[in-house]
């Protein structure tokens, strides 16, 4: 594909100044240089099936594709005939592979993902005294945050491995997470280096970390009385823990940082899906403008599940009135209920258009497809390849 035919990525920012334009879906998903698309937005707006739409629709254009969701949903397994998706790619039968191209489909396990870096960066006897901590079952099973920890680990896990070359893919689609938290991953650097260098973090390891004169009269104090109010196991397992943190996670953090290094390339590209709704678009500026702020590289937005315009030209003023006179000479119209419903469905059109047209007046500089929606469910390849098609049309 010539460079002319791509659509580059856009650095949203204030000196953008121009008309918004169609996103060209087809010339992201063929342009070999995207290496990773990341789907955010917020719940109910279809995007997890969005997600799996374009990864389908890039493995069948022939790029090898593995899509990863980070929605606790199981939306995703289902439509592709999968039984159960966990943290390990595994591959969508009936994809059509004439183009030369694949496709893998998986869950983000967080807990096992968690585990995969205690083994990964421990001594066998080390990380078997982690993983049996309490605090850290805890940390990697339900703590706050650590979901968007561990999905920029696994991001930067496929990457690293699996992209590019020497891997068994050349195009990531992530999933994330829906509402305004589909983004706390792009803080997950920050949030992990904040947590580390906290004060009580630093509290706990001065015994390990420092020589006898750190046990002063003030920090023996502190610990009698945490002993005394906690237990001394309790202390035992919570300073063994934050040990383990500063040994085994430090690593982590330089691994997050080069993942978020990674979101802000050139090879990345930001899809923000949304529903034709007041919140759902308000959403959208929200990723728009965080995504700017970042410097994070904006291909464009995704308007899902667009009202399709009646076939007649005739306005909802002119069928509300027809429908009125109707009525008024018989009151079980057939024809008035009609154009009712066709005056009804006219005014959503506009009022899904104005919506739009205010969110481009907006954000010029953002591309936009519209997806008109669909009679029913996606729930298998056939409906998903229906996405994909009205995607790239």
């Amino acid at each position: 594909m010539s460079a002319a035919a791509r659509r580059p990525r856009t650095r949203v920012g204030p000196g953008t100044d121009r008309r918004s334009a169609p996103l060209d879906v087809d010339a992201l998903l063929d342009d070999r240089s995207t290496e990773i698309v990341v789907c955010c937005g917020s719940g109910g707006v279809g995007k997890t099936t969005t997600s799996a739409a374009l990864a389908l629709r890039a493995a069948e254009r022939g790029r090898r594709v593995v899509v990863l969701t980070i929605d606790p949903a199981r939306r995703l397994a289902q439509s592709m005939g999968i039984a159960e998706l966990d943290n390990t790619p595994r591959p969508v039968a009936d994809v059509d592979g004439a183009a030369g191209g694949s496709l893998d489909a998986m869950m983000l396990d967080m807990k096992r993902t968690f585990d995969e870096v205690v083994l990964t960066q421990a001594s066998p006897e080390k990380a078997e005294q982690i993983l049996a901590n309490p605090f850290y079952i805890a940390l990697s099973s339900s703590f706050a945050g650590t979901q968007e920890y561990m999905a920029m680990e696994k991001l930067g896990q496929i990457h690293r491995e699996r992209v590019v070359g020497s891997g068994d893919y050349d195009l990531i689609v992530v999933d994330t997470p829906p509402s305004r938290s589909a983004l706390d991953f792009l803080d997950a650097p920050e949030r992990l280096s904040s947590f580390l260098d906290g004060r009580f973090v630093r509290l706990m390891l001065a015994p390990a970390r420092g020589p006898a004169r750190l046990m002063t009269a003030g920090f023996s104090l502190i610990t009698n009385a945490l002993t005394k109010i906690l237990g001394a196991q309790f202390l035992k397992d919570l300073q063994t823990f934050v040990s383990a943190l500063d040994t085994v996670f430090g690593g982590f953090r330089q691994r997050a940082q080069k993942t978020y290094s990674l979101l802000q390339a050139d090879g990345t590209a930001f899809l923000v899906v949304a529903a034709p709704e007041p919140d759902a678009l308000r959403e959208a500026a929200y990723f728009v403008e965080r995504l700017s702020e970042d410097a994070m590289p904006l291909a464009g937005l995704i308007v899902n599940r667009a009202s399709a315009a009646p076939a007649s030209d005739l306005s909802a003023e002119e069928a509300a009135a027809g429908a009125e006179r109707l009525r008024a000479e018989d009151p079980e119209s057939l024809t008035a209920g009609l154009l009712r419903l066709h005056a009804d469905r006219a005014r959503l059109v506009e009022r899904e258009g104005t919506l739009r047209d205010r969110f481009a007046a907006a954000h010029p500089q953002v591309a936009t497809a519209v997806v008109p929606a669909l009679a029913g469910d996606v729930h298998d390849l056939d409906g998903l390849r229906q996405v994909g098609e009205l995607l790239g049309d």
